[in-house]
Parts: structure tokens; C-alpha cells; sequence
């Protein structure tokens, strides 16, 4: 087991190593560990873009000896809610830490100048960032720091765009390209401690206690993996493959949620995709599925119409859903265009496309005007929204500094909080499904689909009520900390079960039943929602817009009273009684 956490203080640029085995041992890893440095390291009344806030990663026992364990924890205060901010990445990050030897990293203080951080396992160097300081494609970052530092195929390279330097509220950290830490603000995080980027680069290697043990299970891990119907779901299509059936119910956002159904659904799918722009799959480090599905789009040269410039891009389904149907963009092209836009400045797309969409639905209503937005913002216009993005960014006036804190600050000063989509100061995920999909926002820890699978709930449940709703995600939630205390990926979770998990432990060294697990995964999301509270959720944080309540969903239109009765549940049985 990998214990030792490497503490980096950018004020003095200083670095200490610590064996923490006792985190470890009764925390497991990722999110269980991180949650206890980030209590102990982290001032909790710090402003989250002050040199007081902390950013911990953290990986998992599993990584890197088994498939899917390719994730990484970051754990922060988040610049967007104000409180606990959390966000996974997979890539190559989490190898590169556990080979750099250790099992987690936190980082505090500030730079008095721009930099980025090489760590060469023992070794940290602090490298002069002035010169890449300024340059807002993160692509170009990775690739000049790649060139300078070296150790390709074995390090990770995570960085910001320009929205981290202009501290947007839901700047992103890209990492391998194509994965981010997205959601939440962790990339202004990055850009407050004037940190450019993050290189790890590691060359250890483990071997198990057990390697007869461990070659069985991990056969069957992925014997089990590559035999999946959801995870060739993944392979051929990705999560991109959600679009169709999602409008077919009535579940997919459109234009700001006026509607769950997209017209041009066919023409933004993950099908037509597929078929006329994937020009490749790649995987996050020990994955078998590759489910990272990359498109080609060919653009002409102003000057030389025989030459193109080709890009190539990563889609998925949130992504489309924020930056295509929430914003009614009709073409595959635009919707390309708009998805390399936001990737290359690090922004987060479903903040970016809610956000876009809100400003929309407010000048269409009279609330904005031109001389706010500066370009016309019409739903399907791709020019409009290619601007403004670079507006968000660039915060010319107080309408995009504002924008640039989010939905919801930008609407309690410019009006239409009804229709704006945030929950808990979180822009809404991809699912108009029902209660579950709604609530779990609400009531996630991360306030994400990811949560709870609340969306799934709402497809296959036939009947619940308030109370066996939120008994439902509730439980889902408490066994996805083990998940990712792990750290495995999400789309994993129907084959790390309680059993084979409790058996995957066996030949590292580590005995622990499946009844342990489940108890260690409720500890553990108690531990986080009084975390949550402390730096700063209240309960009337939990509010829907109304718009939530006046487009159709799966489950016809929703009703008030539902959530209320949920809601109060919730708050007695779980929120107030773990958190006192």
C-alpha cells in the first residue's frame, strides 16, 4: 500500500514527504483519504481563491494493479459553490502518482510569481511559469511543457487554460489531453496559487503479496470487463450514445430546458458522430474499453483553400448535451467548433453550455441587452456563443464577470433565478429524467449525475416514494465512496461489487470483508457531508428552479410537493443527523 503523501508549499517553495499509513489503513484511499487531509491541512473558513485554500489528490489501493482503477481524487474548496469541491480524472495521473511512490499530494500557499511543478518521484523542482503564464490554449501548454520535461509515457502533465488564469469559477484542469478535472472550480484554484501546471513523472514499480491470487482475480476482473455489454456500450459509441434514447423519452435538455426533446438530436448523436467524424478511440491508463472517442474536423485555411487544418477533438455525452441540445446547436461542425473552444481555454462544459443557455433565455426576455452580451446570443447560433465563450474568458464587462462566477451569481443580479439551472450553485448535469435525476443533484455530494445515478433510477424504478427515493441514492452514494476511495472508474461499477472487491484485496495484503466495506463506505460519505456543511452548505442551499417544474419529463410533470416531502426526509433522516 502506498502511503506517503507529498506536501508542497508553494508560498516558500518547500516540500516535506510523510508516511501516512495510518490514513491509508482506515480511510482506503482517494476520496476517503483526501476528505482527512483536506480537514487537516485546510483552513475551513480559507476563500477558496486565497493561498488558504488546499488541493489534495489522492489515488487508490487498486491503482495501479487493477483494470479501471485509473482515476485520481482532487479534493478543494470549490470557487463556484463555496463549499466541498470534488473532481475525478482519469488519463495517465493516477499511475504516474502511485509510480512517482506515493499515494497522495497536497499542495497549499502561493506562488509570488507564475510557475509549474515538476515532480520526479523524490525530487520537486519549481520552474520558472512566467514565460507559458499568458498563453490560453492548455493544449499549447501541455505541449511545451511536454517537450521541456521529457518522460513521455510516464508522466502526467495537468494544466490550465486562460479561464484558470482569469480565475473563471468553473475553470477546469486539463490532464492527457483529452481528460479534465472537471466541474466545481479547480482550475481557478490553480490559477489563485499562480500554478500553470502539475508533471509527475514516475518509474517505480509493486508487486502484489499474493501473485497467484492476484492473477486470478485480476483475470476475472477483466474477463468480466471485456464480456460487458455496458462496457462495449462504451467502446463503440462512448457515453454519446445516450442522445437518442434520452430525446426518445423526453429526458434530454433542450434550450435551457424549455423543452426534453431536440429535433436535431439525429444530426448531434453519438451515431452520426461515429459514422462521419471518429477518427479514434483512445483509454485512460489500464483500461480495456477505450471508451474516449475522438473526432476529426477539418477546417480550410483562409488563404489556401486545398490545405486544411484538422483537429482533433473529444466528445461525450455531457458535453454534447451542454455545449449541443442546451444550447440548440443544430450542426455536428458548430457543435465541434464550440467543444474545442471551451476544451482549449479549460473551461467546464456543462457550466459553459448552462450558463450560455440562461444568458440566452435572459435576452430573448428582455433582462439582457446586446450592450451586455456584446454578440447576439440566439439558441442554435454558433457564432454568438464562439464569442461569448472567448467573453467568459476575457470578462470584458461586469455581464461576463459576472457569467464568469456562474449561473447562479449571474442570475441574482440580472433576474431570471427561475430559469436559471443550478442546483446547490452547481450547473445542471445532462438528465431531465424525474425525481431521482433532480433530487440526486440536490442531495449528491458533488451535486453531479455522477452522485447517485438518480437518472437511472428514474428509467428502471417503477414505482418509489419520497422516502424510498432518497433511502435509494443515499445508498448508491455511501458505496460509491468506496468506489472512489478505490479509485475506479464510475462505469466499472457493475463489476466491482462488494464481493469482488472484498477478494481484490486479498493478494495486496489487505483483509476486509464486504460488510466492512459497506460500513467504511456510509463512514465515509457521513465524513464528507459534515465536511460539506462546515465549509459552508446550508440547507437552504437545496432549491429547484422552476423551470425544473414546467417541462415534461419521463415521469410527466413534476411535482412540488414530491420534493418537499423528499427534501425534509432527507434533511431529518440523513443531512441533520450526521452533520450535528
Amino acid at each position: 500500500m502506498r502511503s506517503k503523501v507529498l506536501k508542497i508549499d508553494l508560498s516558500n517553495y518547500s516540500y516535506e514527504i510523510e508516511d501516512r499509513r495510518d490514513l491509508f489503513e482506515k480511510w482506503i484511499g482517494g476520496t476517503g483519504v483526501a476528505l482527512q487531509l483536506l480537514k487537516e491541512e485546510m483552513d475551513k473558513d480559507a476563500d477558496p481563491l486565497s493561498e488558504d485554500n488546499v488541493i489534495v489528490f489522492a489515488t487508490g489501493p487498486f491503482t495501479p494493479a487493477y483494470p479501471f482503477a485509473s482515476k485520481t481524487v482532487a479534493m478543494f474548496k470549490s470557487p463556484l459553490t463555496g463549499n466541498l469541491g470534488e473532481s475525478h480524472a482519469g488519463g495517465r495521473t493516477a499511475t504516474s502518482i502511485a509510480n512517482a511512490g506515493y499515494g497522495a499530494i497536497v499542495i497549499k500557499g502561493k506562488s509570488e510569481k507564475p510557475i509549474y511543478v515538476v515532480i520526479n518521484e523524490d525530487e520537486v523542482h519549481f520552474r520558472d511559469g512566467r514565460v507559458i503564464w499568458g498563453i490560453s490554449d492548455s493544449l499549447i501548454t501541455g505541449r511545451i511543457i511536454a517537450e521541456k520535461e521529457g518522460g513521455r509515457g510516464l508522466r502526467t502533465i495537468m494544466r490550465i487554460g486562460g479561464a484558470g488564469e482569469r480565475l473563471v469559477r468553473y475553470a477546469c484542469v486539463t490532464t492527457e489531453t483529452y481528460r479534465h478535472f472537471g466541474r466545481l472550480g479547480l482550475g481557478a484554484v490553480f490559477g489563485s496559487k499562480q500554478l500553470k501546471a502539475l508533471v509527475i513523472i514516475g518509474r517505480r514499480r509493486y508487486k502484489p503479496v499474493d501473485s497467484k491470487g492476484y492473477r486470478e482475480i485480476y483475470k476475472e476482473i477483466y474477463d468480466k470487463a471485456v464480456s460487458s455489454d455496458v462496457m462495449s456500450k462504451y467502446h463503440l459509441l462512448g457515453t454519446a450514445e445516450n442522445v437518442l434514447p434520452l430525446n426518445e423519452i423526453g429526458g434530454l435538455p433542450t434550450m435551457n430546458l424549455k423543452t426534453s426533446r431536440f429535433e436535431n438530436a439525429d444530426e448531434i448523436s453519438g451515431e452520426s458522430l461515429a459514422e462521419f467524424n471518429l477518427g479514434r478511440r483512445i483509454a485512460c491508463n489500464h483500461c480495456p474499453t477505450a471508451c474516449i472517442h475522438i473526432a476529426v474536423l477539418k477546417e480550410p485555411y483562409e488563404d489556401e483553400p486545398y490545405f486544411m487544418k484538422t483537429k482533433m477533438i473529444s466528445y461525450d455525452y455531457e458535453l454534447i448535451y451542454a455545449l449541443g441540445s442546451m444550447i440548440g446547436i443544430k450542426s455536428r461542425e458548430d457543435l465541434l467548433k464550440i467543444i474545442h473552444k471551451v476544451e482549449t481555454y479549460g473551461l467546464d462544459a456543462m457550466s459553459t453550455g448552462v450558463s450560455l443557455a440562461w444568458a440566452t433565455e435572459a435576452l430573448e426576455r428582455g433582462l439582457l441587452s446586446e450592450r451586455d452580451t456584446i454578440v447576439p446570443l440566439k439558441f442554435s447560433y454558433a457564432e454568438g456563443y464562439l464569442r461569448a465563450i472567448d467573453f467568459i474568458v476575457e470578462q470584458p464587462n461586469d455581464f461576463y464577470r459576472a457569467l464568469a462566477q456562474g449561473v447562479r451569481v449571474a442570475s441574482s443580479i440580472y433576474g431570471g433565478e427561475e430559469f436559471a439551472l443550478q442546483f446547490c450553485g452547481n450547473e445542471m448535469p445532462g438528465y431531465h429524467t424525474g425525481y431521482g435525476a433532480h433530487l440526486g443533484y440536490l442531495t449528491g455530494l458533488r451535486h453531479s449525475h455522477l452522485d447517485s445515478a438518480g437518472y437511472s433510477i428514474d428509467q428502471k424504478v417503477k414505482d418509489y416514494t419520497p422516502e424510498t427515493l432518497v433511502d435509494s441514492l443515499v445508498k448508491e452514494e455511501s458505496w460509491r465512496q468506496i468506489l472512489s476511495s478505490l479509485v475506479v472508474c464510475f462505469f466499472s461499477r457493475g463489476i466491482y461489487t462488494p464481493d469482488i472487491v472484498s477478494r481484490a484485496f486479498k493478494p495486496l495484503g489487505v483483509e476486509i470483508t464486504e460488510e466492512e466495506l459497506k460500513a467504511k463506505g456510509e463512514e465515509i460519505y457521513k465524513e464528507k457531508l459534515r465536511l460539506k456543511k462546515e465549509l459552508g452548505f446550508k440547507e437552504e442551499h437545496m432549491r429547484l428552479p422552476e423551470r425544473v417544474f414546467e417541462t415534461e419529463t419521463l415521469r410527466g410533470m413534476l411535482k412540488k410537493e414530491f420534493f418537499e416531502q423528499a427534501i425534509s426526509y432527507y434533511l431529518n433522516k440523513y443531512f441533520r443527523e450526521r452533520t450535528e
